[in-house]
């Protein structure tokens, strides 16, 4: 019988309910969601199969154990009773980072001693050891304390699930890849419609909804901190990635449109492309917004365009808008996804939106503008499922 292990999958906020579909379609159903993470119940194989193929999640973590934490000598016997040997093998590397948040115990650097300290007491009953040389496979411990609940969590990632290993560089303003590809699993882009990324800068929302056109795991090219340790075998990561690679698609019906004003961020998106194996399923162009002209209907346009506090200053960003509304006016069948901190967005693209989502780019709070085109008549309304009801969807007459 599969071990039943309890693994988090972490989010920006905003996102739990897009990690909670991703792990409901890759078969992990027992679930919870909480304010940027998701629970659930998984195997070994799972914590191989969720790196490979999470986009919108920051990262996986195994749950050892969580109880409340009022004082250092209560939190030091609790931390110690975890079945820390279950997890660490006796040359395990166990470093310890943690964060605490309104809560009692507060001071960091004490927390992370205390805790190093009860699990390697821990180890010492388990192991009849006094000494442990940390020479082995890297297991990075995490705590965090909210609210007086402790949590204590086993890193198995490594470098964050959005260093998908295509993007050396970026532009000015990077969108991070999660963020990226959960606007795109919002929206109702699919590989039988036109994509198209109107300021595209970098070419990241492209490159990401490339990959879900191909079905291909964002993670089968990258290594993960967890691939060393001894209860992950490598049968465990070869049926993964085998699994993966079967499931990659041919290419979607029209190749994705991404386009520009700058040359110089055009050529860094060319080359992110072919980085992440996409070159030939993008077609970049130097393009103002306003030459924006198609006979193709029910196409999807996911953008990014620049909003003043991370890009230009708030009267281009402004003028951007304006533009916009006139190239897109003439698009009555497309659907349209916009991505703005920009306070009037929706007065200055002169129409508003029929779903808004706040959503945040880096630590800057964003509204996910959601304009939401007639179904193709290839298409049933059944076809693309719901979100869960924790999707943070603001009401219109807010």
């Amino acid at each position: 019988m599969a071990r039943r292990i309890e693994l988090i999958a972490t989010s920006a906020f905003g996102l739990e309910a897009v990690v909670s579909r991703e792990l409901h379609d890759l078969g992990y159903h027992e679930q919870y969601s909480e304010d940027g993470r998701v629970t659930f119940i998984g195997d070994e194989l799972a914590i191989c199969r969720c790196n490979l193929w999470l986009r919108s999640a920051d990262r996986l973590l195994v749950k050892v154990g969580g109880f409340p934490a009022y004082d250092f000598g209560e939190y030091f016997d609790q931390v110690e009773a975890l079945p820390w040997n279950e997890w660490l093998p006796i040359d395990a590397k166990f470093p310890v980072s943690g964060k605490s948040v309104r809560s009692q115990l507060h001071h960091e650097p004490t927390i992370q001693a205390v805790t190093k300290k009860a699990i390697a007491e821990s180890l010492k009953k388990s192991y009849q050891r006094h000494w442990f040389e940390e020479t082995g496979a890297e297991y990075q411990i995490e705590v965090s304390i909210l609210k007086d609940q402790a949590l204590l969590l086993i890193d198995t990632t490594g470098p964050g699930l959005h260093k998908r290993g295509y993007r050396a560089t970026s532009g000015a303003a990077p969108l991070r890849e999660t963020t990226a590809a959960a606007l795109v699993l919002i929206s109702c882009w699919n590989r039988d419609r036109q994509f198209l990324d109107p300021f595209c800068g970098s070419g990241t929302i492209a490159i990401e909804a490339a990959m879900i056109g191909r079905n291909r795991a964002p993670g089968i090219n990258r290594h993960f901190l967890c691939e060393n340790w001894h209860q992950l075998t490598r049968e465990n990561w070869k049926q993964a990635r085998e699994e993966a690679r079967d499931l990659v698609l041919g290419k979607p019906k029209f190749p994705l449109m991404a386009s520009d004003i700058d040359d110089r961020v055009l050529r860094l998106a060319q080359s992110n492309a072919i980085e992440a194996g996409m070159g030939g399923d993008i077609e970049f162009k130097r393009m103002d917004v306003l030459e924006l002209k198609t006979s193709l209907e029910y196409g999807v346009i996911i953008t990014n365009p620049p909003y003043g506090e991370r890009l230009g200053d708030s009267e281009s960003a402004a003028e951007i808008y304006d533009d916009m509304a006139d190239a897109f006016g003439p698009l009555t069948t497309w659907s349209i996804y916009v991505l703005t901190s920009h306070p009037g967005f929706e007065r200055l693209f002169r129409c508003r939106a029929d779903r808004r989502r706040k959503l945040y780019n880096g630590r800057i709070e964003c509204q996910y503008f959601q304009y939401l085109g007639p179904i193709p008549p290839w298409e049933k309304a059944s076809d693309r499922p719901e979100m869960p009801g924790n999707e943070r969807d603001v009401d219109q007459d807010e």
